[in-house]
């Protein structure tokens, strides 16, 4: 069974009924013969499942987003990446395992992947910090970075984080400082970088790894300045007013893409990656090939100066 969300009720209540119907006709030792009714069902699952996630509010997206059983970096890097090194370290602190980073073959090609892991169960969901780096894990961000400019290697990060870490500890240590040299390694890179949002893209979290040739991200991400609850939390000291936020705040892919904030939108399986990881991930692979050759013409200093345009003109009315 799947795991439903709360949106997804009408769903599960067929899905279970379809459950208890192929229990009652095994068709062993005389068993009710209801194969015609499960079809019925399914096909009534499938509509109803289509027709949810065709009017997703920016809310339910966010839900989407944050499925546990949705694809995650340590995913993409298994079925994408092969002869994967990871490196580990900032070589001034210490590892920060919320951030991914090595060098590995995609395509056959040399490239470095960088990318945010929330873990998957309550052992590595710890281990990982839910995702959300320390100053450390930037700071290895930038080291990994530099070290595919130096060796001519391509770079792809995957973004997927509620926000950089806001303790007290990551602060002492340059939280805010290590997320602008980051991103300012990104934009000044003389090889090509991609980026994919795979699932929340929290404010300057992601965008420290993030600031792309080309900005990829899932049909059912979010990518935000602020986590809806945090920003309801700032604007009417209230966080149940997420679902407000989300919406006004236009974190969605759909929205993004039309602001020119992001490039490209990955399609979904029906009912979000969560309900068929590999076909999510073989949709990205597809998104990011064709990215990658659509910069394999440029030199390195057009490589920075059309990543550096494209964000400057962010905003701009003129």
């Amino acid at each position: 069974m799947h795991n439903y969300l709360e949106f997804e009720k009408p769903v599960a209540d067929l899905d279970g009924q379809i459950v208890a119907l192929k229990k009652l006709g095994t068709g062993e030792d005389g068993g009710v013969d209801v194969a015609d009714e499960i079809q019925r069902l399914e096909k009534r699952s499938r509509d109803a499942l289509a027709d949810l996630y065709r009017k997703l509010t920016p809310w339910q997206k966010t839900m989407v987003a944050r499925h546990p059983d949705r694809p995650h970096c340590l995913d993409y890097l298994s079925a994408l990446i092969t002869d994967f090194t990871p490196l580990a370290g900032d070589r001034s602190y210490a590892e920060d395992h919320a951030i991914v980073a090595g060098f590995g073959r995609f395509d056959g090609v040399s490239v470095a992947v960088i990318g945010q892991e929330k873990g998957n169960d309550t052992q590595t969901r710890l281990k990982h910090n839910f995702g959300m780096a320390r100053p450390e894990g930037y700071r290895k961000a930038v080291r990994i970075m530099e070290l595919a400019e130096r060796f001519a290697i391509p770079v792809l990060t995957l973004v997927d984080t509620a926000g950089a870490y806001p303790g007290i500890g990551a602060e002492e240590r340059g939280q805010a400082e290590a997320i602008a040299r980051s991103t300012e390694t990104c934009l000044n890179l003389k090889v090509p970088l991609v980026s994919l949002v795979i699932g929340e893209g929290g404010s300057g979290g992601a965008i420290a790894i993030a600031a792309a040739n080309r900005v990829l991200m899932l049909e059912h991400a979010i990518y935000s300045v602020i986590s809806p609850e945090a920003g309801a939390s700032i604007l009417w000291r209230d966080a149940t007013r997420a679902r407000d936020v989300a919406q006004a705040m236009k974190i969605t892919a759909q929205d993004l893409k039309e602001f020119g904030i992001i490039d490209e939108i990955v399609d979904e399986p029906l009912g979000g990656a969560h309900r068929s990881p590999e076909e999510a991930i073989a949709n990205a692979a597809g998104a990011i090939r064709n990215a990658f050759a659509g910069l394999s013409g440029l030199d390195g200093e057009s490589l920075r100066r059309q990543r550096r345009e494209k964000f400057l003109a962010i905003g701009r009315n003129i």
